[in-house]
This record gives C-alpha cells, sequence and structure tokens, in this order.
C-alpha cells in the first residue's frame, strides 16, 4: 500500500508540479450577496454561483483555492494588503481607490430593483420613494440619486442584518420596500411563494459585474483574465449561476 501511494504521489508530482508548490489563490467573498451568490454558515462558505466559479478557476489554472469572507467594509484593504487576491460581484465605482487594482473583463450584468408589499401603491421613481423607508444593507452604496436622497432625509435607509429580517419585516409593512440585486430577491421569492410581496416596475440601476485583483496574485492577472472570459464567452458562467438560481425552486418543492 505505501509503495503504491508513493508511486502514484510521484506520478502526479510528474504531471502537475505546479499543484504541489503552488501559492493558494485566496478568493474574497461577500457574506451579505446571498445566494444564488453565497451560501455562507459560520463564515464559512458552503456554496454559491462565487464557490463553483472559484473551483472552476482553479481547475482550468491548476491552482488551489482558498475563500475567504471578506465584508464590503474590508474588501479595499484585503485587497492591497494580500489578505486577499481577488473579489468578483465587484464594480469600479463601488471601491474609493479603483485604479489601485486590476479589474477583470464584466462577466455578468445584474440590477438594483425594489421589493415591496402587493398591497402598496406601486414605487415607479425616486419621487415615489420620498418620505418612506427602504430596507438597505450596511456597507452598501446605491445609485449616486438614491445616496443624495439618504443624505437629504427624503428616503430614511434602515440597514438590516440580512435578507430573513428585511423580507419579514416588509412582509408585516414595517418598511416600504427594500433595494437589491434582482437575482438575490428573485431568490429569495422563490423559496417563499406565500411571501405578499412583488417587484416594483422600476430598476433603480444597471451594472456590470467585475472581479477586482490585488497586486499579489500567485498568477498573472493576464491569465486569470483570459480563463474567467472563456467561461463567460462559453455561456459557462450563466449556466454555473442559473445551476444555483435553480436550487431555490427545487428547495420550494
Amino acid at each position: 500500500m505505501t509503495r503504491h501511494f508513493h508511486v502514484v504521489f510521484w506520478l502526479l508530482a510528474a504531471l502537475w508540479p505546479g499543484l504541489l508548490s503552488a501559492e493558494a489563490l485566496r478568493w474574497g467573498f461577500g457574506p451579505a450577496d446571498g445566494m444564488p451568490y453565497v451560501e455562507v454558515s459560520d463564515h464559512v462558505l458552503l456554496g454559491g454561483f462565487i464557490q463553483r466559479l472559484g473551483e472552476r478557476i482553479g481547475q482550468d489554472l491548476a491552482v488551489p483555492v482558498n475563500f475567504v469572507e471578506t465584508p464590503n467594509k474590508r474588501i479595499e484593504a484585503s485587497l492591497k494588503s494580500g489578505r486577499i487576491h481577488l473579489i468578483c460581484n465587484a464594480n469600479p465605482e463601488w471601491m474609493v481607490d479603483a485604479t489601485a487594482y486590476h479589474w477583470s473583463p464584466p462577466l455578468l450584468e445584474e440590477e438594483d430593483v425594489l421589493l415591496q408589499h402587493r398591497d402598496s401603491p406601486a414605487i415607479t421613481s425616486l419621487s415615489d420613494l420620498k418620505g418612506k423607508v427602504l430596507g438597505t444593507y450596511l456597507g452598501y452604496a446605491y445609485s449616486v440619486p438614491l445616496m443624495e436622497a439618504f443624505a437629504n432625509r427624503d428616503v430614511e435607509r434602515k440597514d438590516m442584518r440580512d435578507r430573513d429580517m428585511s423580507l419579514n419585516l416588509l412582509s408585516r409593512k414595517r418598511l416600504d420596500a427594500i433595494i437589491d440585486m434582482r437575482r438575490a430577491l428573485a431568490y429569495e421569492l422563490a423559496r417563499r411563494p406565500e411571501a405578499p410581496l412583488l417587484f416594483s416596475p422600476w430598476v433603480v440601476e444597471r451594472y456590470r459585474l467585475h472581479c477586482a485583483y490585488g497586486n499579489q496574485l500567485p498568477v498573472s492577472a493576464e491569465r486569470l483574465d483570459a480563463a474567467l472570459q472563456n467561461l463567460r464567452d462559453s455561456g459557462e458562467v450563466e449556466r454555473l449561476l442559473q445551476g444555483e438560481q435553480h436550487r431555490a425552486d427545487a428547495q420550494d418543492h
């Protein structure tokens, strides 16, 4: 048995020497992003699109990947210090020092939308939010007009601890609406078909999601860019994302 193990080990070493010596790619994830992007328990990434994407990139580039929880307020410091090498679900407009990082090609598009109670009048524009309480998430920045409305106190921002709390308060009309990424809200609604909630027709903001790299990557930024772009162009990014989105439908049945 020992001899067999040694033979296998040296075969692996000959075929994949990089795997034995490569520094792990420290891949940050935002715990507040929620499914279908991340499934988190006790600060550990258990599943979701980000995990699937990271595992696939690790396989394609033959590098180990470690997932590191990185709250929004710590993203830039973590990238600069090397605590993480990269984080996805990011956009240059959300970073204070965006030019300090290398940005991947865009992987997908998202949009911030509102969820509201089905018995409430439709919110179709920012003016409809005036004087209302909007459920938000700590550390998240939103569209410039909406952030100005918060600053001017035209709209009351109410930071929520998690989606369960925000959806519960909205169902009880303790909030007038909540704002979030469409895919995250669609995932939660699919898990709660009985919830008296629906999407507002207003799309607050559309944007592209990228990966941001720090300057201490264990692989070249060009290789990482090429691997991510190949997954996007082949449709694999969308397939991975849809696979996670469909988990909500499966849980409901």
